[in-house]
């Protein structure tokens, strides 16, 4: 059977938005974009068990203080807006930032409370996720659009500016279940982990490429990601205590077994190490989202990620 993927032949890296005020943030995305990464991502939720701003308006910032980096969300809990609004609020950040946005996208469902706030019911998120993403990219690449589905009807109706990219931003599926990779295979531009060993990225990809082959899609661009929690220290002790720490205060539930498994610890040389492993399971883009000194990690990004990447082997 073909493989109906067509992966970059590129490594790219990206960093996580960090901060809650306006000067740390502008501080932060042009360290980032100096340091010649290629992205800058910002997660998304309503509420959450930590403070964490709205996805688009901070990324809406980031791209008026930089040039270069794209700005994405990892990932854009879509069944929590209607989705018309989503595709206007997205458009509109693609003409603004000149066509540099990515929008990932999930379902959520960890933090129940904030679908009792929009009004979602939490077991339709997978179904209005999936109607939601056909209707962005009707918006984006259509006039006079109608829409009759099982969550959403209305139309005919039309949305200018229409985005900068051709037919849309990308679409990347993020997920850890079955049905994010049926999603990922059959609507997506790319896939992003969370909480994946590099082994079980591997299997991932091979349920992408059987629902694309399903699917009947053939030579798809397609981006795969890997979301990464990293924590530098010269000791790697050190280090997957302070990423299970981190990660239990972030997500309310134990992470000591979790640490070692789905996250980048210790130095540079190790976090190099541990890239080669998700690029030969597939990923071609690396998202670092830090839980430690962030320019420790750019210094070390620098001098040692950055130049081994050529020599990453996939």
């Amino acid at each position: 059977m073909s493989d109906p993927l067509v992966l970059p032949d590129e490594i790219r890296c990206g960093m996580v938005m960090g901060g809650q005020d306006p000067d740390s943030i502008k501080t932060l995305a042009q360290k980032i974009e100096g340091a010649g990464l290629d992205s800058i991502w910002a997660g998304d939720h309503v509420s959450f068990y930590i403070p964490i701003m709205e996805s688009l308006t901070l990324l809406t910032y980031v791209a008026a203080v930089t040039e270069r980096v794209r700005v994405c969300t990892g990932v854009y809990l879509v069944p929590l807006r209607h989705p018309t609004t989503s595709a206007k609020v997205v458009s509109t950040l693609d003409v603004l930032s000149k066509g540099r946005v990515t929008l990932g996208v999930g379902v959520g469902g960890e933090f129940p409370p904030e679908f009792v706030a929009t009004g979602v019911p939490v077991e339709e998120r997978g179904r209005r996720t999936d109607e939601g993403i056909e209707i962005m990219r009707k918006l984006w690449s259509e006039d006079g659009v109608e829409y009759h589905g099982k969550h959403f009807d209305f139309g005919p109706v039309s949305i200018d500016p229409k985005p900068a990219q051709p037919g849309g931003p990308p679409i990347i599926v993020g997920g850890r279940k079955g049905p994010s990779f049926r999603r990922a295979g059959q609507l997506g531009d790319g896939y992003i982990s969370h909480m994946c060993s590099a082994e079980q990225y591997a299997a991932n990809m091979d349920l992408i490429r059987d629902h694309a082959n399903e699917a009947g899609r053939k030579e798809v661009p397609f981006e795969p990601i890997s979301f990464l929690f990293t924590v530098l220290d010269e000791d790697y002790d050190a280090a997957h205590k302070r990423a299970a720490q981190m990660l239990q205060m972030i997500y309310n539930r134990p992470f000591e077994d979790a640490a070692r498994k789905y996250c980048l610890l210790g130095k540079p040389e190790d976090c190099l190490e541990q890239l080669q492993t998700f690029a030969r399971a597939g990923s071609r883009h690396f998202v670092f989202s830090m839980l430690s000194d962030v320019d420790e990690f750019i210094d070390g990004y620098e001098r040692v990620i950055k130049p081994g990447l050529p020599q990453i082997d996939f």
